[in-house]
């Protein structure tokens, strides 16, 4: 029985554990954003999120602190520098686990991508509402095109219709 157990050992030393989160907690923060298995990214929310709030404190301490455990100054500059501006106003829940519908081939696990919420600009309103327009303009030029070639298909017999597309393919090319 696991009563009382909460740490996930992901099949590794504790050591060799340690270098993994710390290498994909310095990926998650100079990346953005990074694609892994689903067990190493639950992992890795409770490893990195202290360390996120952490860097909201811009002291020595609190710099020193993240160093020991990420070990690369470069993802270090940016977390207290790029990524704490941002999280400045959020009080937790700073990363996003988006599960993958496809398994890795290999061995047939769950992957997901794990992303820094406030760095993915299509879940704010304001991102939303620009894609929505993009993809409301572009739905609407491709349904003329639609439109314009199924009443020119109606209006020629099915036969004909092929032979009218390869100019027109032809003439693309040439200019």
């Amino acid at each position: 029985m696991r009563h009382g157990k909460k740490i996930n050992h992901l099949g590794r030393k504790k050591a060799h554990r340690d270098a993994l989160l710390s290498n994909m907690a310095s990926s998650l923060i100079l990346s953005k954003r990074i694609t892994t298995t689903v067990a190493k990214a639950k992992a890795l929310r409770k490893y990195v999120e202290p360390l996120l709030t952490k860097s909201k404190d811009n002291t020595t301490h609190s710099r020193r602190t993240v160093m020991s455990y990420l070990q690369n100054k470069e993802s270090v500059s940016t977390l207290f520098g790029e990524v704490a501006g941002r999280i400045a106003t959020r009080p937790g829940g700073y990363t996003r686990i988006v599960k993958l519908s496809d398994v890795r081939l290999g061995d047939n696990a769950e992957m997901c991508l794990m992303e820094l919420v406030d760095f993915n600009d299509l879940y704010k309103k304001e991102g939303a509402v620009k894609e929505a327009k993009a993809t409301t303009r572009r739905s609407r030029s491709k349904s003329k095109k639609t439109e314009v070639a199924s009443e020119e298909t109606a209006d020629a017999p099915k036969a004909e219709a092929k032979p009218k597309k390869a100019p027109k393919k032809s003439a693309k090319k040439e200019e």
